[in-house]
């Protein structure tokens, strides 16, 4: 699924939400409604909005109050965006620290905002890849069998003419044994009825003591495609397994501090993978307009880390670099612990 086609399923599931609206109230020709009790919970209003479930006062049922709601809905068009935006990148600190201290209603919360670089992510990846990670190759496993067996009897009819010259024989037979390996492993694959590119179907050899991790690489090895699909469709499902991950990590920094818990944490990490999230995203799109983007992911990463830990958590510079250093290397392992992961469920 394109990065289009996500979009479109994602905006037709909020239009069909939005269309579940209650009936009561007076509707006039203006479009709005002049209710004087909340149409979701019947209190009495006072303001712009219900006291008690907090929708709004006057429900608007226009066309235009449709779409924007819709597009509230799909891209979050509001203030808060581009209030949250500019502190996530310049100060994610202070950012970090106002939601923690419960000043929120200024910023988009942590994990929408996640969720919402997540989904913009993989849609940049689809639109920069071509969309065609999850496409059938043109070659199907019947084909590539075919081809395989042709190439066979083909180094069947070279032996028979290699006479005695047992140098050519050693390799000819060498060949089609491994000929032979593929075929017989094409042959399993085909009862799968799965189309296939880029087919390579030498003998898998035990890469880990983790059944699915082996599962995985034979994918991989015999499927490209296929393996790059199932790796980044369970990578955008699993996204959310980054956090509860990365926490215990930074909590080794803060241990059995009793100003900082969990919950810091946890904003902290969310935050500061919405900014990774976002600048992978920038690095690709300078990669596929030609711009060098590796000095930006490996100088922006830890200096971001260094402004959120010292605002955040009012650190001392140098106690704000020294706990980058090991928040740099606890983010590697976490990224490797999502990898193998991922990798279990793609074998699994």
């Amino acid at each position: 699924m394109n990065g289009t086609e996500t979009l479109g399923d994602m905006a037709g599931a909020l239009a069909a939400a939005r269309t579940v609206e209650p009936t009561a109230g007076e509707h006039r020709a203006d479009g709005h409604t002049h209710e004087s009790a909340c149409l979701n919970c019947a209190t009495p209003l006072v303001g712009s909005h219900c006291h008690a479930c907090g929708q709004a006062a006057h429900v608007h049922k226009t066309l235009g109050a449709f779409f924007h709601d819709l597009l509230h809905g799909v891209f979050h068009f509001e203030g808060k965006i581009w209030r949250t935006l500019p502190l996530l990148v310049t100060k994610p600190g202070k950012l970090t620290r106002e939601y923690i201290d419960g000043r929120r209603a200024s910023y988009v919360s942590p994990i929408a905002l996640f969720l919402f670089c997540v989904f913009l992510l993989f849609t940049t990846i689809n639109s920069v890849s071509g969309g065609d990670l999850g496409d059938a190759a043109n070659t199907s496993v019947s084909a590539a069998l075919t081809q395989e067996r042709k190439d066979l009897a083909a180094l069947e009819a070279e032996r028979k003419a290699a006479g005695a010259n047992l140098e050519e024989l050693a390799k000819i037979d060498k060949a089609a044994a491994e000929s032979r390996a593929n075929i017989e492993a094409l042959e399993k694959l085909q009862s799968t009825g799965i189309k296939v590119g880029n087919v390579d179907t030498s003998d898998f050899d035990s890469v880990s003591d983790v059944p699915a991790i082996n599962e995985a690489a034979r994918i991989w090895k015999e499927n490209p495609k296929l393996a790059l699909y199932k790796v980044q469709t369970y990578s955008y499902k699993l996204s959310w397994a980054l956090i509860p991950i990365s926490v215990p990590f930074l909590w080794l920094l803060f241990p059995f501090s009793r100003r900082f818990g969990l919950y810091d944490h946890t904003v902290f990490v969310t935050y500061s993978l919405c900014f990774m999230t976002l600048l992978a995203i920038v690095a690709m799109l300078g990669a596929k307009a030609g711009v060098p983007s590796l000095g930006l992911l490996g100088l922006v990463p830890p200096i971001h880390m260094l402004l959120q830990l010292r605002e955040t958590y009012g650190l001392s510079w140098f106690s704000a670099w020294l706990r980058t250093w090991f928040l740099s290397m606890f983010a590697f392992t976490a990224l490797m612990l999502f990898a193998v992961l991922i990798l279990v469920e793609t074998g699994a």
